[in-house]
């Protein structure tokens, strides 16, 4: 079959690998000039910035998608373990250095928190039980129709954690604030908030630290080079600099697409652009009611982020290569975020330096710092055109308050990313980060699915769609499309 695949993010270049390795004629049609989608990469004055995700989980997603196009990982990407993971500064001057090592890490909560040493492994086995319930039944399932939920265990259901809240949860192990804080942070790694989502993403810690985070040596966006790569050597066709303007549907069938004005057949077309976008603008109101339109419009999406890339020309000893700086009032940095929809007075501020592990990433000396904060998507409620650089100001000056002394007099190159940057690149429902997202206990079923229920032949990949956000989610909702295209166009 011919398929046409929109946009070349992860999503949309592990399908398009899929789909080629099993003889289809794939062409992949991207709006920006390279790979990668929100897993991107910045080059300045001999400074590295991987601008996506800083973490790799769950490796064995990743090791599927080579053996099915007949290779092997091991020859294309080297995995490093990252030792400490990360390190949490706290306010008060503490410092806690987290490893997938449990005795490791067991030593450093004997030193902050001996109060909760034994709450520790006791949560991370309740994290790992989440994990046993869903994995199959959500993870790895397309969750799609009837065969897809008959084997769904009710008793499994209920014991997810679904009706409680994550950061309940978490306050009912620890007493210490600094292990509350610690837990409730793995939220946002899919852009929701702690007070807000089911306490199934509890699930989250025990992905990173019962079975380990890697970084990709030479930088995360090896993983995009590499994806291009394969599928140019299974055949897939790629055109950038090319947006789609147009999913084209005769008779509720895929007919094909209008790129840059040229209409494009095709059998098939896998959306990787974002799947909230791609329903409210793609297609006509022919073709989708109205009412799905406006369902699609409504659907939350994730927080978005504010990024500051700085090349500096030292080095700061307290720096590993993953590092957090904790707000002093968590729960109010996200009422911010997620209700008044501004940008936190007091944020928790995130920085990957992988100078530290890869010292090529910057000159001799030098550091390359990417920055992150988390943001709320856009809304009338913040002007980034008029408070992106203020803002960046505050958060190197808070950088300098927490022990990165003299920072600003060190910094040779800067840029910052905003919400509304991510939506102009990527078109990103509202600027969104993560696609969609999980402060709803039934998030798990109202994510949009893999293949439209409307439009035969239209199926839907990325953070954006089930079983939602970050590098392995997304290849195994490359996955769920073509065990969905077996199913229904085989």
């Amino acid at each position: 079959m011919k398929i046409s695949v929109i946009g070349a993010g992860i999503g949309g270049l592990a399908s398009a690998c899929l789909l080629a390795s099993r003889g289809h004629k794939v062409t992949v049609y991207e709006k920006n000039s390279r790979v990668g989608g929100k897993m991107n990469l910045v080059e300045a004055e001999g400074f590295r910035f991987d601008t996506g995700p800083s973490l790799l989980t769950m490796p064995h997603l990743l090791e599927k998608l080579f053996n099915e196009c007949e290779q092997r990982l091991e020859d294309h990407l080297k995995l490093l373990p990252i030792s400490p993971i990360c390190r949490y500064n706290y306010q008060d001057g503490t410092v806690f250095d987290c490893f997938d090592d449990r005795l490791k890490t067991q030593s450093e909560i004997d030193r902050i928190a001996p109060e909760d040493s034994q709450s520790y492994s006791q949560f991370l086995d309740y994290a790992e039980s989440i994990y046993n319930k869903t994995a199959d039944a959500f993870i790895y399932n397309p969750l799609y129709d009837f065969s897809d939920f008959r084997n769904l265990d009710l008793f499994s259901f209920f014991g997810i954690d679904a009706f409680s809240k994550v950061s309940g949860k978490i306050d009912a192990y620890f007493e210490s604030e600094y292990l509350r804080k610690f837990f409730k942070r793995f939220t946002t790694y899919n852009g929701s908030s702690p007070y807000l989502a089911p306490a199934t993403l509890n699930v989250i810690p025990h992905v990173e630290l019962n079975q380990g985070g890697f970084y990709v040596d030479g930088g995360m966006y090896k993983i995009a080079e590499t994806l291009f790569w394969l599928a140019g050597s299974l055949g897939v066709d790629f055109v950038f600099n090319a947006e789609v303007s147009e999913i084209n549907v005769s008779n509720k069938k895929i007919d094909g697409i209008y790129v840059n004005g040229a209409f494009h057949s095709s059998d098939l077309v896998v959306a990787n652009s974002d799947a909230t976008e791609t329903v409210v603008h793609l297609l006509s109101e022919v073709d989708i009611p109205i009412k799905k339109k406006e369902k699609a419009a409504a659907i939350e999406p994730s927080c978005s982020g504010f990024v500051l890339l700085l090349g500096i020309d030292t080095q700061y000893e307290q720096l590993v290569h993953h590092n957090i700086f904790f707000s002093q009032n968590y729960e109010q940095e996200f009422q911010q975020i997620f209700e008044q929809k501004v940008m936190p007075g007091d944020p928790t501020i995130y920085i990957a330096n992988t100078s530290f592990s890869n010292p090529s990433h910057a000159p001799e000396g030098g550091s390359n710092l990417f920055v992150l904060v988390n943001a709320p998507y856009l809304s009338e409620s913040y002007d980034w055109d008029k408070e992106s650089a203020s803002y960046g100001s505050k958060v190197i000056k808070s950088l300098e308050e927490r022990g990165l002394s003299d920072l600003s007099s060190h910094i040779t190159f800067q840029s910052i990313i905003t919400p509304k940057d991510f939506y102009i690149k990527y078109l990103s429902n509202k600027g969104s980060i993560y696609g969609t997202s999980s402060n709803n206990k039934f998030a798990a079923f109202v994510r949009p699915r893999n293949k439209s229920r409307e439009i035969d032949g239209l199926y839907f990949a990325g953070g954006s769609t089930h079983p939602g956000g970050g590098i392995p989610l997304v290849i195994q909702s490359a996955f769920n499309v073509v065990e969905l295209i077996d199913r229904y166009e085989g």
